[in-house]
C-alpha cells in the first residue's frame, strides 16, 4: 500500500520500519529504500517514535492508520529522500480520524505538506469507515494553518488546552 504524488511517494510504517526506526538508522534507510538526512527525525515526532512504534506492533494490521514516510525524489537524484512524515493517532473511532504531519525544516516552504496532507487524506477518505479527519495546530504555526486550509480543512475552534485551532474536514467536503 503506497500513495503516489505529482512530487511524493508515502509509504506506510509497518512494524519492521517502525522497529528500525528507532533502533537502526542505517536498517531503516535501506528498509525504506531512501537517503534519510542525519536530522531525522523532525523535532516534533522524536519523542513519538516508540510510542507509534507499540501502537505499530499493537495492532500490524493496522498498517496505514498510524506513521506515513513521505519521500522525495529530485530530478535524476537516487535513491529518494525522506523529507518528512505523517500520520493518524489510530484507527477510525466513531467515523473520526487524528491527523498529524511534520516536515524537516530544509524542505518547508515548497510545498512538500500540503501535498503529503492531500496525499493521505485522499486516502483516509476513501476508506468507507472514515467520516472526518480532525487536525490541531498552534497558533504560532501560521504555515501548519495554511497547508490544513489549502487542502480544505476548516476550523472549528481552540485546542483542548487553548494554545492552537482545532480543524475538521468532513467526508462530504
Amino acid at each position: 500500500m503506497i500513495i503516489e504524488t505529482n512530487q511524493l511517494t508515502l509509504i506506510p510504517a509497518t512494524a519492521e520500519l517502525a522497529r528500525a526506526e528507532v533502533n537502526n538508522g542505517c536498517e531503516f534507510a535501506r528498509l525504506l529504500g531512501a537517503s534519510v538526512p542525519k536530522n531525522w527525525p523532525p523535532e516534533s515526532l522524536t519523542d513519538a517514535l516508540p510510542l507509534l512504534l507499540k501502537w505499530i506492533e499493537a495492532a500490524p494490521e493496522k498498517v496505514g492508520w498510524f506513521s506515513w514516510y513521505a519521500l522525495a525524489q529530485a530530478d535524476g537524484q537516487f535513491p529518494p529522500i525522506l523529507i518528512g512524515g505523517c500520520g493518524f493517532f489510530g484507527p477510525p473511532c466513531n467515523g473520526a480520524v487524528q491527523l498529524g504531519y511534520s516536515v524537516l525544516s530544509e524542505f518547508q516552504c515548497q510545498g512538500f505538506a500540503t501535498e503529503m496532507v492531500r496525499g493521505i487524506v485522499k486516502w483516509a477518505m476513501a476508506q468507507p469507515t472514515v467520516v472526518r479527519i480532525i487536525a490541531e495546530t498552534e497558533w504560532e504555526n501560521p504555515a501548519s494553518v495554511r497547508v490544513l486550509e489549502k487542502v480544505g480543512f476548516t476550523a472549528t475552534g481552540s485546542t483542548a488546552d487553548m494554545k492552537g485551532t482545532r480543524f475538521e474536514l468532513l467526508a462530504d467536503s
